[in-house]
């Protein structure tokens, strides 16, 4: 087992990307990321690493190439380094969905969220449920809005086509706090479970709503551990939602505990394009 990061670019991949200058972004759960200016453009470039719990985050920037090679035009990358899997994708500009609303977030009395905002990440993800595709890990910090639109980045656990056997693995849930009560309970039952885009419109309600109010969706402590959380979603209800707004009733729609009671994420784009 590697250690825990932040791990620098390994020398060939460093060759084959020739990097002019770079910026560690994140490290954490398997995963460091370069902000890395090139000849060619701006990159983010991803080392994947096995973690004491988890072995197919070392294969993750591979699986997300095989990916993005189905949904964009750009030209992306991967291969292998020492501790598992590596990749090289368009750096997308601007501002997570989380930081973009900080500054009116309110545990109690939560600014009404700007719908221009809330819009265009619906029309993200309803994109990518268009071309056959579900995301399997919707979040606030991969919305990224800038002034191109808005992207949902980190494809890495998306279902909908072709990935090599080699990259691929099993479906084990997303970020619990945006996981749907279906996906929590297939977890606990069956160890995987099967993403859906109902269960993505179910994370994109809870991932305004915590972006809005700081709180996440449904109440468990700060340490519980990862099968107390997924068990506090599958027995108890979301935390009211208490989002001024129209958005608020919509999120209480996409919130819903049967997943056909949940509204498409184009139904959601039609309510919010009417709502602004």
């Amino acid at each position: 087992m590697p250690g825990q990061g932040p791990f620098d670019l390994p020398k060939h991949v460093a060759n084959a990307i020739t990097p002019l200058s770079r910026r560690l972004v994140v490290n954490r759960r398997g995963s460091t990321v370069w902000d890395v200016v090139t000849a060619d453009g701006r990159k983010a470039v991803k080392l994947g690493y096995p973690t004491q719990k988890h072995r197919w985050t070392a294969l993750a920037p591979a699986r997300e190439v095989s990916v993005l090679r189905q949904l964009i035009p750009e030209d992306v990358h991967c291969g292998e380094w020492e501790h598992g899997t590596w990749s090289a994708q368009p750096w997308r500009e601007g501002e997570s969905l989380f930081d973009l609303w900080k500054l009116h977030r309110h545990p109690t009395k939560p600014a009404p969220p700007d719908l221009e905002v809330a819009h265009s990440c619906a029309v993200a993800l309803t994109g990518l449920h268009g071309r056959g595709w579900v995301h399997g890990d919707v979040q606030p910090n991969h919305f990224v809005v800038g002034p191109a639109g808005t992207n949902l980045i980190d494809l890495a656990l998306a279902h909908g086509g072709n990935v090599p056997d080699s990259y691929d693995f099993p479906y084990r849930g997303c970020l619990v706090h945006y996981e749907a009560p279906e996906i929590s309970r297939g977890i606990l039952e069956h160890g995987t479970a099967v993403p859906t885009e109902q269960a993505d419109v179910y994370a994109l309600g809870a991932s305004w709503f915590i972006s809005a109010t700081g709180w996440r969706h449904v109440d468990y402590p700060d340490a519980a551990s990862r099968l107390d959380q997924r068990q506090a979603i599958v027995s108890k209800p979301h935390r009211p939602i208490n989002v001024p707004g129209p958005l608020g009733g919509i999120i209480e729609q996409m919130m819903s505990r049967n997943p056909a009671d949940r509204p498409g994420a184009d139904d959601v784009c039609r309510e919010l394009r009417t709502a602004r």
